[in-house]
């Protein structure tokens, strides 16, 4: 049923809705820095499409019409991966169950590693990527493919271990990355006593939204960055809170 010009009706409000609905799920799963890119590139290519289509500029209205026809087409080229992730997740008989265990045992692995390495005063770098991609910060590294627990963790930062150096990255549950060279923060303000290790934590904190874990070899001290801040000398309760929080709130986000 039509409304009236100037009215706008019950269906018109559940169809603005769900499009907006549709738009923030799409945001949540393209998430990173090159979808980020990407989005303000069609924003300035829709800018663009209607200025060739008010002042009559026919070739580039005709070029720029054609490529927003197809627009959905090249999302899905583009976004392949992450979408396919996404669907194949969601179709999991006992997702939200698994999600929660999921995160229950990658927290208490992570714990299980702080203690191990804080007693042998080991140091350590542990990144956990939550919606922003780290891969664009990231220095060297060596790829892997592994389950997290805090045996491999161990072996990857003891000293004679040729990888010891750089900092692990978690990556959607999975160790992915070993040997990796973070950014240093260049924040002034910052105290002088921290590390190389605390201040690459605090560094790659302040570009993307990182949870950064770190172990100090002089001291022991286990220390957790995020979002350009650092909590030092964090005990085993306060850690695990902590990280249950914060990687709750990410696999929230996907499901609002």
């Amino acid at each position: 049923m039509m409304t009236p010009l100037g009215t706008v009706g019950w269906l018109d409000l559940l169809d603005i809705i769900l499009v907006a609905v549709f738009l923030y799920q799409f945001m949540l799963l393209i998430k990173g820095a090159i979808a980020i890119r990407l989005l303000i590139g069609l924003v300035g290519l829709s800018c663009v499409y209607f200025l060739s289509h008010l002042y009559g500029l026919r070739t580039l209205d005709w070029i720029l019409s054609g490529f927003f026809n197809g627009i959905i087409l090249i999302l899905i080229v583009v976004f392949q991966h992450d979408i396919r992730r996404a669907l194949s997740a969601m179709g999991r008989s006992g997702f939200f169950r698994e999600q929660a265990d999921g995160v229950s045992t990658l927290v208490e692995e992570l714990v299980t590693s702080a203690e191990l390495l804080s007693g042998r005063k080991i140091g350590a770098l542990i990144v956990l990527e939550r919606d922003v991609e780290v891969e664009n910060f990231l220095e060297v590294g060596t790829e892997i493919d592994a389950k997290v627990s805090s045996e491999i963790i161990m072996s990857i930062f003891l000293p004679y271990s040729p990888i010891h150096d750089g900092a692990v990255i978690i990556q959607n549950g999975k160790l992915t990355k070993a040997g990796c060279f973070l950014p240093l923060s260049r924040n002034p303000e910052l105290s002088k006593t921290l590390g190389t290790r605390h201040r690459a934590a605090i560094g790659l904190s302040e570009v993307t939204d990182a949870v950064v874990l770190v172990v100090s070899e002089e001291t022991g001290a286990i220390s957790l960055a995020h979002r350009g801040r650092i909590t030092r000398g964090v005990d085993q309760n306060a850690l695990r809170k902590m990280l249950k929080r914060l990687i709750h709130l990410k696999q929230k986000r996907w499901f609002l």
